[in-house]
């Protein structure tokens, strides 16, 4: 009679144990309801990031061939819009003022456009990279001079243009 009462007492036990996490409230025991299932509760949501993962993920459906290029360009033109809006919105909301190589053009009253080697001059007077190829716009420690490409630290030559890399 011991045995069938233990053995009635460890079921009932096993069977509240599986049917615990079904029954019960889903805040019960100190969980977080705010966020859904699924969901990354340090995924940035700015709109500056939501437009970069959106350029990337256009990226990657048109590699995979499910986004037409006619849909890709449509696209790509909205989400680098909206990126490039973010940044500039970022940028100002910094405050923080222009470097001193930036400010000069400006003060001679002569803007002087940055140019890609690529593409040519760039319609952003404040551009860093190129907004067609993504290359960096004039010279800065560690990138070509010449075509923007990143260098190795001990380059004497490009590796992409093969021009001399200065001391």
């Amino acid at each position: 009679m011991l045995e069938l009462i233990v053995g009635i007492l460890l079921a009932t036990g096993a069977t509240y144990f599986v049917l615990r996490p079904i029954l019960r409230p889903s805040g019960a025991e100190g969980l977080s309801t705010s966020t859904d299932e699924g969901d990354d509760p340090d995924d940035d949501l700015s709109p500056q990031a939501v437009a970069l993962r959106a350029l990337k993920e256009i990226e990657f459906d048109r590699a995979m061939g499910k986004l037409s290029d006619a849909d890709y360009d449509e696209l790509h033109a909205k989400y680098q819009a909206a990126a490039l809006a973010a940044l500039r919105e970022n940028a100002g909301a910094r405050g923080a003022p222009a470097p001193a190589a930036q400010r000069a053009p400006a003060a001679l009253g002569t803007p002087r456009a940055p140019a890609c080697p690529v593409d040519g001059p760039r319609p952003e007077p404040d551009a860093v990279f190129c907004s067609e190829c993504g290359r960096r716009l004039g010279t800065a420690p560690g990138y070509c001079a010449r075509c923007g490409s990143a260098l190795a630290g001990d380059a004497r030559y490009c590796n992409s243009c093969g021009s001399r890399v200065a001391a």
